[in-house]
């Protein structure tokens, strides 16, 4: 989504020139006044003379966009954010080769009902690293296939060994491009690979 502005913030008894980040899941932030809010936990959101209004918990807030894009805004809070199976592309019937296995409950829901057995059925690959061996085995699968996206999905977070980091050197290293990335799960993330 990746909607940004410079605004006048009013939260409670706050005001402040903040940086407005909406992002496809959330609302942040930035600047004088500090927040994030998740987007299914924001309420009770009208626009009122150009001015963007909602409820988080306890806070009041009050966004000064203007008129078409306070109304923009709102209609993006309302709408909800895309499906895993929707980022993957799996939605409208295309098929996938696992390489590795699922252990996430998200990703193996995303993926129910698209995975083949063979990549010569399939539109994409989607290959779940969790190690050096893992991603050797992924680029050796899809070296029979070298047409096909390739998903990675790996773990995240700062106690992670082997992840988006090394990951991406190693297949950009190998002619690979990053095209796109999302979110798995609170534990895994996933992005998109091209051959150049």
């Amino acid at each position: 989504m990746g909607r940004e502005a410079l605004i006048h913030a009013e939260i409670g008894s706050e005001a402040g020139e903040v940086r407005a980040l909406l992002e496809s899941t959330e609302m942040i932030l930035r600047g004088e006044i500090g927040r994030r809010y998740p987007k299914e936990a924001m309420t009770e959101v009208t626009v009122v003379g150009g001015v963007l209004h909602f409820r988080f918990a306890d806070e009041s807030v009050r966004l000064h966009l203007g008129g078409k894009m306070a109304q923009s805004w709102a209609a993006a809070i309302a709408k909800p954010p895309p499906s895993l199976r929707v980022k993957l592309g799996l939605d409208k019937g295309s098929l996938a080769m696992l390489i590795g296995e699922i252990t996430d409950a998200a990703l193996a829901e995303a993926t129910a009902g698209s995975l083949v057995a063979h990549g010569a059925e399939a539109q994409m690959m989607i290959a779940v690293i969790d190690n050096p061996g893992t991603l050797a085995e992924a680029r050796r699968i899809h070296g029979c296939f070298p047409t096909l996206p390739l998903w990675t999905v790996y773990p995240k977070g700062s106690g992670v060994s082997f992840g988006d980091t090394a990951i991406r050197a190693l297949l950009r290293e190998a002619g690979f491009r990053d095209t796109k990335s999302c979110a798995v799960s609170d534990q895994f993330t996933a992005t998109r690979y091209n051959p150049t």
